[in-house]
């Protein structure tokens, strides 16, 4: 056997500061690019697969996020004691803490994603969208960070109703209210600022106009530290419940190559605009009339990346791991192409009919497999899942030559997925499958909330 040769020159250990099913997509890739991974892990997930399938692991603390994911201090003296090179944050917990980042910054601690000036800038979707009108891009009528009841008064008024309430630290629908009139907007108001202090550590939020039936559509961006910006294509996201994505496909049954491709240009743009080095996502929505808008841009990782991958060949989280290591872009735009149809099926620990979480022992477990066909996941039968965490159990995703071959891949794949002890989306999945507004293309993030969710 020869000696093993890293594919990487500077960062050699990696510790990943997260769980789940993107820790072990995480020790995948830095494994097969010849580095070291050291898993964390809390006092709730010592059965969980990740700490096993990591080179080393590390214990930072009490079940609660609070006291293990999201504890700093525990996670830094957990790079410390391992000797780690970089950090690897995946998605939610720290992944777009500006505070976080700058003291790995400060202690010469590389952090696979942007810069903490960057995240400060994304992070704040007031400041994103400041950013975003510098640089030209699209943006949804609405105003700079509210500062009392008479200011949202006056600047509604301004606006016109129907807005939406928005924290300005937030994403994921918390802190997130419609408005159809002052009245509501009076009432409203303080409830959605309390919801962001309690999500996001920050009250502040802002009014936007609310843009009816519309679609989420996001651009999967790559930066490195040269200069070097592209794209790959879009992501079609409306399929949401409560404003949180549970399916998503690539590419969009909606847009023209016309509009993609401006849309990517536009996504690019602001991307530099924000100096941004690593792999995000630009967020927009688009009208009825394929007008679209900017909402935000995610500094991290997407839940939702596969299907990117597996439609262009692009291996997201090895980039990830490259750019941060120091090593420049070798993909031009030129050479991206879209050669498959792919959709995400989020298989969630959650009541079909009603979106609620449940937790419990998986009792009998089997993963679909064949051509065209992929899973991510953590769970293993006999894994008892925590009450702490999301719900996120597994990610199905099926590819194929069109969209009709993706859905009748998607509805294979779905029948062979067996997953007993706990209830999970699969059911629902199987319905929406069925549903015509799906099986058109023409769905919009209203679909799910208006049709299929039963109010608890």
């Amino acid at each position: 056997m020869g000696e093993k040769i890293s594919q990487l020159r500077n960062i050699k250990r990696i510790l990943i500061a997260n769980r789940g099913e993107i820790a072990v997509r995480a020790i995948r890739s830095i494994r097969e690019l010849g580095g070291e991974s050291i898993a964390i892990y809390s006092e709730g997930d010592k059965n969980s697969i990740h700490k096993d399938l990591a080179d080393f692991s590390i214990c930072v603390g009490g079940a609660n996020p609070k006291e293990s994911y999201l504890n700093i201090p525990s996670i830094l003296s957990a790079v410390e004691v391992s000797l780690a090179d970089a950090v690897y944050p995946g998605y939610g917990f720290l992944a777009e803490n500006p505070t976080f980042v700058a003291l790995c910054e400060r202690s010469n601690i590389t952090f696979i994603g942007p810069s903490s000036k960057t995240l400060e800038i994304v992070g704040d979707k007031a400041k994103a969208r400041e950013a975003a009108i510098r640089a030209n891009v699209p943006v949804i009528p609405g105003s700079p960070p509210v500062k009392d009841l008479d200011d949202a008064i006056k600047i509604a008024r301004k606006i016109g109703y129907p807005l939406l309430i928005k924290a300005s630290a937030g994403g994921g629908g918390r802190g997130m209210r419609i408005v159809n009139n002052e009245k509501e907007l009076i009432k409203l108001l303080p409830i959605a600022e309390r919801e962001a202090e309690g999500n996001f550590g920050d009250p502040t939020v802002y009014l936007e106009k609310y843009i009816k039936n519309p679609k989420h559509i996001e651009i999967q961006i790559l930066a490195d530290k040269y200069g070097n910006v592209i794209h790959l294509g879009e992501r079609e996201c409306s399929i949401q419940r409560r404003h949180q994505k549970i399916i998503e496909e690539a590419p969009s049954p909606f847009l023209t190559d016309d509009i993609r491709e401006e849309m990517g240009k536009v996504a690019v743009r602001f991307a530099k605009e924000v100096d941004f080095v690593g792999a995000g996502t630009v967020e927009f929505i688009v009208d009825e009339n394929k007008n679209f808008y900017f909402i935000e841009m995610n500094g991290r990782i997407q839940v939702e990346h596969p299907i990117t991958e597996v439609i262009t060949g692009v291996d997201i989280v090895s980039w990830q791991l490259r750019i941060a290591d120091g090593q420049p872009l070798t993909i031009k735009q030129e050479d991206i192409k879209q050669k498959f149809h792919a959709i995400e099926f989020r298989i969630n620990s959650e009541d079909p009919e009603s979106f609620v979480p449940n937790v419990g022992k998986i009792e009998k477990l089997y993963i679909p497999g064949g051509f065209g066909v992929r899973v991510d996941t953590h769970i293993y039968q006999g894994y008892v899942i925590p009450a702490y965490y999301d719900s996120l159990l597994a990610k199905l995703i099926v590819f194929g030559k069109d969209r009709e071959e993706a859905i009748r891949r998607g509805r294979r794949a779905l029948k062979e997925l067996v997953i007993e002890g706990v209830k999970t989306l699969k059911d629902f999945h199987l319905k929406l499958l069925e549903d015509e507004e799906f099986l058109n293309g023409s769905y919009t993030t209203n679909l799910v909330d208006k049709k299929y969710l039963k109010e608890t």
